[in-house]
């Protein structure tokens, strides 16, 4: 009589903690924001910088549950464990939005991409703060150039070289041929070449820069913007939809919209390594 009593107890506890097999959902700290941060700003140490402002001033706490590539943020975000996500736009946040998981999609800052090159410097770009104009000289010299599909070099580079009226084409058009996109400076450099990359990795060292050189930045047009979303709680179960909206607002005050342009004169001394949308820029 005792064992029963005990397997009923047993069987009652699956029910009510795991449904019967299935995984329960904690419940949320209504105190926690759990966040999925692009690797970027986790890197750069601009993400701890901002969420400590926030924890400060609101009594939430950001807590980091993912950062990394996009894939696995929007991987996170589609397996109910995040209550806010930022990352680059793209056609993968508007899925999320599109699939129900994401709502209230808004940018909040951009960084910058660049072009880097051989300390020789062919083409002759070097200090350009035009894209357009930069890669207009490196096709008029037919200067080795890397063709780095890397998801936002290609697209920049693509509306660069559309706004320049060039189809870039020849030989002097490398393919990209690399197995991973941290070794593309490296084989820009085997080549002779210039390449457009994250102004970021290219600068802290996170792309392997040795016997290459940062030519040209500083042109607003090459820039990306990064969003911020929040999970959907008709979606998502255990949303903190309180604490994800006051982050999600508070990266769009003023306070760290100027924050942005003074973190990267504090991270290098040559100017912001992210841009504001609210306020003016440099």
């Amino acid at each position: 009589m005792k064992n029963k009593v005990l397997i009923f107890a047993a069987l009652l506890s699956c029910i009510a903690v795991t449904s019967c097999g299935r995984k329960a959902v904690p419940v949320t700290d209504s105190h926690v924001v759990r966040c999925a941060v692009i690797g970027g700003m986790t890197m750069t140490g601009l993400w701890p910088e901002i969420a400590k402002m926030f924890e400060a001033e609101t009594g939430y706490r950001a807590q980091v549950i993912v950062t990394g590539p996009r894939p696995i943020l929007a991987e996170a975000m589609r397996a109910q464990r995040v209550d806010l996500l930022t990352m680059h736009s793209g056609d993968i946040t508007t899925d999320l939005v599109a699939d129900g998981f994401g709502i209230n999609m808004r940018p909040w800052t951009r960084n910058e991409l660049c072009i880097v090159g051989p300390p020789s410097d062919p083409a002759g770009i070097r200090g350009m703060t035009n894209g357009v104009a930069a890669l207009r000289k490196i096709a008029a010299a037919k200067a080795n150039f890397v063709d780095f599909q890397g998801i936002g070099s290609r697209e920049l580079t693509h509306t660069l070289w559309q706004s320049a009226g060039i189809e870039p084409k020849g030989d002097w058009i490398i393919k990209d041929d690399t197995v991973s996109k941290w070794n593309i400076l490296q084989f820009a450099r085997s080549r002779n070449a210039y390449v457009v990359v994250g102004y970021i990795p290219a600068q802290t060292g996170k792309m392997f820069a040795e016997g290459m050189e940062i030519l040209v930045k500083g042109d607003p047009i090459m820039r990306r913007p990064f969003i911020v979303m929040e999970a959907n709680p008709n979606k998502v179960a255990n949303v903190n939809s309180a604490g994800a909206r006051a982050l999600s607002d508070f990266l769009l005050s003023a306070k760290v919209q100027n924050f942005l342009l003074e973190f990267g004169k504090q991270a290098d001394g040559r100017g912001p390594l992210f841009f504001p949308v609210a306020t003016g820029e440099p």
